[in-house]
């Protein structure tokens, strides 16, 4: 790491920001988790894609909390992703296929909003200033449909509505955990302050999607976004392949 990059990183470090996860779906262990090193992966680029999608996460949010995002024909329950009706759709392309693309821009409540909005803010931006920010847009899509089709193939039938960012954010991180495995993450559990390689907190975090079930939490689109992340880096050619040309991120 050079001196410039050194230099961003212990600014990184001064200005760093713990925003409390409080109880969400995303959010499994009930930590925080602070960019210390996380974000120190990509000191040279402003990850304005990242930047975008929080944005627009919080716009369609705010936009129309009386369920008429778009006028009174058209209802928030509408652009939810319903399964059931996802598959009936499939044979004559109908609309609840566009669902699949809608629901992942939209949130229940405050807590599912901002329990996205922080992992997208502390893994999107060494996501994007490693496979660069028009891939991340396109691969950011293509993991909320991976994810969708996860939980649909888990539970075809139900018509209990899916929403929210956190099937493509599951890209995300697993894009992160094969590209930066050793980055350290800091980890605020009520009285208790830790640091662990991000290897160990993602593959935490996917084992529990797997293996705990939570009521009403898509653990399913979790996890299928999670490896649809990882066969992304892999089918470009791995970490090593990624980061080739990138000396200053190949530490992490």
């Amino acid at each position: 790491m050079n001196a410039s990059s050194r230099a961003t990183g212990s600014a990184a470090r001064r200005a760093k920001a713990s925003i409390e996860t409080i109880l969400r779906p995303l959010c499994t262990l009930c930590v925080t988790v602070t960019p210390e090193n996380a974000q120190e992966s990509s000191p040279k680029r402003l990850p304005l894609v990242v930047w975008t999608l929080l944005a627009l996460n919080v716009i369609i949010y705010l936009w129309d909390r009386n369920f008429r995002i778009f006028g009174g024909s058209v209802t928030f329950a509408d652009l939810t992703m319903h399964p059931r009706e996802v598959v009936e759709a499939i044979p004559v392309l109908g609309f609840p296929l566009v669902t699949i693309l809608t629901s992942m821009f939209l949130h229940g409540g405050l807590t599912h909003l901002l329990g996205n909005l922080v992992f997208l803010y502390v893994f999107g931006p060494g996501v994007e200033d490693a496979i660069g920010g028009v891939r991340l847009a396109l691969y950011y899509i293509a993991w909320g449909v991976a994810a969708a089709a996860a939980q649909i193939w888990v539970n075809p039938y139900t018509l209990v509505p899916t929403l929210g960012a956190s099937g493509a954010i599951g890209g995300v991180l697993g894009a992160y955990f094969l590209l930066f495995p050793s980055s350290k993450l800091e980890v605020l559990i009520p009285f208790l302050e830790f640091e662990a390689p991000a290897w160990l907190l993602l593959g935490g975090w996917f084992l529990f999607q797997i293996f705990v079930r939570q009521e009403g939490v898509a653990n399913w689109a979790h996890a299928g976004g999670f490896l649809a992340g990882m066969f992304t880096v892999l089918i470009l050619g791995g970490r090593s392949a990624v980061l080739k040309n990138r000396p200053d991120l190949q530490e992490y």
